[in-house]
C-alpha cells in the first residue's frame, strides 16, 4: 500500500469514501472534493510522467499553501517519486544547496520566486520548470506554465512496484554542520504516522481539521492533515504569509473546524485578543501545539475562556517521529510542563553519552523509536549512521523521563533555535556572518523573545581597527539567509568567553544578552 491510497479510495475498484465528501478547502475560498482531489492528482501524475519522471526521481515543490499542493504531493507519490518539500522563505544561495544535494529532476514553483531561480539555474540539475501563474507576475521564458499540469488525464494507470519501504518524501532540516540534512520518509513511514493520530484522538469523517503552517513542514502536512483524509474527513488549509489570528479564528469559526495546529505564540496572540470572547468556537474540540512548552498562565486562561477545547501539547522531530510524544487535556494543569507520553506504537528512551539507557528524572538525549521515524538522511551516510541506531533516532534533545512515565525536555543538546515554529540552528547564520571581511569571530545563540519565543542574537567580534555598525552587517546578509534567521539583535565584543579546550562557552552569551 502507498500514499495514494489516501486518496485513489474513491475510485469504484477501491471505494471506501464518497467521491463527493469534501476533502480540502482554503480558508472560506476554494475547495475540492475527495473526487476533485483524486482526479486533479491523477492529471498531475501523468503529466508529470509524460516530462519523463519515473520511480526515485526527485521533484522538488517550491510553493505556498495552496489546494494544488495536495494534488501534486500525492501526484508524486503516485508515481513513486520523491517529493522534495521546500521552504519558499529560503534564498537562492540556500536552495541551491537543496535542489542540487537531492538532484530534483523537475522544479515546480509559484511565479513569485522566479527571480529566486533565475539566478541559480545553470548551477542545478533541474531539467524541467513549471511555473504556478500567480497575479500579474508573469511565467519565465525558461519554464513550463502550470496548465501543463491540469492537461494531463484524469485516469490514472496505478504502479504495481510501489513497495511500503520505497521512499515518498524528502524533507531538509537544518543540520549542525551548518548545512541542512534531507531527512527521507518512506509510505510506510508516512501512512503509519497518519494511523497513529487518527487512533489517538478518534479522527473520523466528522473530522475538520485546520493547518496553520506552511504545507513544507511536517507539522502542516503530516500532521494533522494526512491523518483527517486518512479518516476521511476535511481539512481546511491556511493561506501563506501576513499570518493573523483573527483571520484564523474566523475560519475556524466559519468552517467549524474540530481539530486546529497553533504554536505557541499563536495561542498567547489569541488569548491577547480583545475580541477573543466574541468567537464562537463551539464545534473546537482540541488545539495541538509543540516547539515550545506553553506557559502556565496560557492554560489557564484558555481553559477559562473555552473550556470544552482541550490542549493537547506535543513534541517530536522531523526524522524521529513529528509527534512522538502528547500530552492528553486531562493531564495539562497537572503535568502542564511535561511533553505527555509516546504517542501509539512508538517508544522512548533516555540515554548518556555511552549510549547507557537512564532511569527515572535522570536528564540524557531523548531517543525515539517506532514506525514514523525516518529511514535516513539523504547521502549523508555518517549522520545516518550516528542517529539512527538499531532502529532509534538519537534526537539531539535533552530530557528526562519522571516517576510517571511523563516526558520532560530539558534542553536543546544542539543549541538549536525555535522562532516562531521555525528551526534555526546556530552554525548556519555564524557561517554566513563569519564570511564578512570585517568580523574576526562570530557566536550565535537564542534570546527570550515576547512574540516567537526565541529570536536570533549574533555576537560579533570585530577585526582589530575596523569599526563595524549593525547596519552593514544586516545589508552583507540580504539574500543569503531566509528572514526568519537573520539576527534581531547583533552585539559587538572584544572576544567571545571559550572553555580550555577552545569551545564557545554559548551558555554565557546567553545569560548576558537575555
Amino acid at each position: 500500500m502507498d500514499v495514494g491510497y489516501l486518496v485513489n479510495r474513491v475510485e469504484k475498484h477501491l471505494q471506501t469514501i464518497d467521491p463527493n465528501q469534501l476533502a480540502i478547502k482554503l480558508e472560506t475560498e476554494e475547495s475540492w472534493t475527495y473526487g476533485e482531489l483524486n482526479a486533479w492528482s491523477n492529471k498531475y501524475a501523468n503529466s508529470l510522467k509524460r516530462m519523463g519522471v519515473k520511480k526515485g526521481d526527485r521533484v522538488g515543490i517550491l510553493l505556498y499553501n495552496n489546494l494544488a499542493y495536495f494534488a501534486l504531493y500525492f501526484a508524486i507519490a503516485k508515481l513513486g517519486a520523491i517529493a522534495v518539500r521546500i521552504n519558499f522563505r529560503l534564498e537562492s544561495e540556500e536552495l541551491e544547496y537543496i535542489l542540487n544535494d537531492s538532484g530534483c529532476k523537475v522544479l515546480c514553483f509559484d511565479a513569485t520566486l522566479s527571480k529566486k531561480m533565475d539566478v541559480i539555474r545553470t548551477s542545478i540539475p533541474v531539467k524541467e520548470y513549471v511555473c504556478l501563474p500567480k497575479n500579474d507576475q508573469p511565467v519565465p521564458d525558461w519554464s513550463k506554465n502550470w496548465e501543463v499540469l491540469r492537461q494531463g488525464d484524469a485516469t490514472f494507470a496505478y504502479r504495481s512496484d510501489i513497495d511500503k519501504s520505497d521512499p515518498v518524501m524528502l524533507m531538509y532540516t537544518s543540520g549542525t554542520t551548518g548545512r541542512p540534512k534531507g531527512a527521507l520518509w518512506t509510505h510506510e513511514n508516512t501512512l503509519w504516522f497518519s494511523s497513529m493520530q487518527a487512533l489517538k484522538w478518534g479522527f473520523d469523517s466528522n473530522t475538520v481539521g485546520m493547518t496553520t503552517g506552511p504545507l513544507y513542514h511536517v507539522g502542516a502536512l503530516e500532521d494533522i492533515a494526512l491523518a483527517a483524509l486518512l479518516s476521511g474527513g476535511t481539512v481546511i488549509i491556511t493561506k501563506s504569509g501576513n499570518f493573523d489570528i483573527g483571520r484564523v479564528l474566523s475560519v475556524i469559526e466559519h468552517e467549524k473546524v474540530t481539530d486546529c495546529f497553533l504554536f505557541p505564540f499563536m495561542i498567547y496572540e489569541m488569548l491577547n485578543l480583545p475580541e477573543i470572547s466574541s468567537f464562537h468556537l463551539d464545534h473546537l474540540q482540541r488545539i495541538y501545539s509543540g516547539g515550545d512548552p506553553i506557559t502556565s498562565w496560557a492554560i489557564d486562561q484558555l481553559k477559562e475562556l473555552f473550556p470544552h477545547i482541550g490542549l493537547v501539547q506535543v513534541y517530536g522531530l522531523t526524522e524521529g517521529t513529528p509527534i512522538a510524544t502528547s500530552l492528553d487535556p486531562e493531564d495539562a494543569e497537572s503535568k502542564g510542563y511535561t511533553a505527555g507520553k509516546p504517542m501509539p506504537f512508538t517508544k522512548i528512551k533516555i540515554v548518556d553519552n555511552e549510549n547507557k539507557v537512564q532511569g527515572f528524572d535522570t536528564i540524557g538525549e531523548i531517543c525515539v523509536k517506532g514506525p514514523a521515524v525516518a529511514t535516513e538522511y539523504w547521502q549523508k551516510p555518517e549522520e545516518t549512521e550516528t542517529t539512527f541506531i538499531n532502529g532509534w533516532c538519537h534526537t539531539g534533545d535533552l530530557g528526562y523521563i519522571d516517576q510517571d512515565g511523563y516526558l520532560k525536555i530539558s534542553g536543546k543538546k544542539k543549541d538549536m533555535i525555535r522562532s516562531g515554529g521555525e528551526n534555526i540552528y546556530p552554525v548556519e547564520v555564524e557561517d554566513v556572518l563569519i564570511r564578512y571581511d570585517g568580523i574576526q569571530d562570530v557566536a550565535v545563540v537564542g534570546i527570550p523573545d515576547p512574540k516567537y519565543i526565541e529570536s536570533v542574537c549574533a555576537i560579533i567580534v570585530p577585526k582589530s581597527d575596523i569599526a563595524l555598525t549593525e547596519a552593514e552587517i544586516l545589508d552583507f546578509i540580504k539574500g543569503k539567509l531566509a528572514s526568519y534567521k537573520k539576527p534581531r539583535k547583533i552585539v559587538f565584543m572584544d572576544e567571545l568567553p571559550r572553555t580550555a579546550s577552545g569551545k564557545v562557552q554559548k551558555f554565557r552569551l546567553r545569560e548576558l544578552y537575555r
